[in-house]
């Protein structure tokens, strides 16, 4: 019975705060936008009985996703968050594997310390740290005015509202997401596999190539895709450094919602959204599935 109550939890934490949601939201996006409160129809009413259930799912259609497949702006801020969440997570990758690698190497009393390092802006609310990259980045910021200070440059750069921000923002906030993995994984790294290869000819470089690195790729995967899962639906990062020319489907997503009050076409938004995550999810799971039967 107890172990029963451990495997059942975890399900109805699922059932609750997923499940149960995802289905008001998908009965949303089969719905129709109306002038009234809730702003769509049809609405379920119990006390008509039998008919009003099925007035009820006589009322759902699939309108919004065939105007989401006809309309040009949703389709293209889909392609756009994909290929913005690729290239972000890709420059993660770049700046993150260097810091992990030097945390997985430096001596064993520094380590807590750079750990704590990392994760310490989480302590920050995430707002005003996305906030504080507009009084950095603007033209009157802080970095034009180092750049003009140290001679680089002669005129501000405009770099605020640009997708140059956007990836700035995103390489800051979820580049704790990439390291912390990739440092799980190099801590555990055996160095004297490293010795071996180095006494069989290989050179440092080589060997980093051919043993490091593939060693860690379970930490390079795991940190691409919690990157990447939540880069695609990111609005805030975009919102307030992209300006109104950086296209993602979190910002289509938010407006629909929150300022066309189109509930329905913002309902069909997210369930393509949630669809589309589905597979880089199911390929984390596996992935997370492979490494504990590695370990073990």
């Amino acid at each position: 019975m107890r172990r029963f109550a451990l495997i059942a939890v975890p399900y109805l934490w699922l059932l609750a705060l997923f499940l149960v949601p995802f289905i008001i939201v998908l009965k949303i996006s089969l719905s129709d936008i109306a002038l009234a409160i809730p702003p769509y129809t049809p609405t379920l009413d119990l006390s008509e009985g039998w008919a009003g259930i099925r007035r009820f799912f006589a009322g759902l259609d699939f309108e919004n996703f065939r105007f989401l497949a006809t309309d040009n702006l949703y389709w293209k801020a889909y392609l756009s968050s994909l290929q913005i969440a690729a290239v972000a997570t890709l420059l993660t990758l770049l700046v993150g594997y260097p810091i992990a690698y030097g945390m997985a190497r430096a001596p064993q009393e520094w380590r807590a310390t750079l750990l704590m390092l990392v994760i310490l802006p989480f302590w920050t609310s995430f707002l005003i740290r996305v906030y504080s990259w507009m009084g950095i980045l603007s033209t009157e910021g802080y970095l034009n005015q180092l750049l003009i200070w140290a001679g680089l440059i002669e005129n501000p750069l405009t770099i605020l509202n640009t997708p140059v921000a956007v990836y700035i923002g995103i390489v800051y906030t979820y580049l704790p997401f990439m390291i912390l993995p990739i440092y799980a994984a190099l801590e555990k790294l055996d160095e004297s596999l490293l010795e071996a290869a180095e006494d069989l000819g290989c050179s440092r470089l080589t060997a980093f190539w051919l043993v490091t690195v593939p060693l860690s790729k379970q930490g390079i995967i795991a940190g691409c895709f919690l990157v990447f899962i939540p880069t695609i639906g990111e609005f805030v990062i975009p919102s307030l450094l992209g300006g109104s020319r950086t296209l993602m489907i979190g910002k289509v997503l938010w407006e629909e919602f929150f300022s066309n009050r189109d509930w329905p076409v913002a309902s069909a938004v997210a369930v393509i959204l949630l669809l589309i995550l589905i597979v880089p999810i199911i390929l984390f799971q596996r992935n997370q599935q492979k490494q504990r039967e590695t370990d073990t």
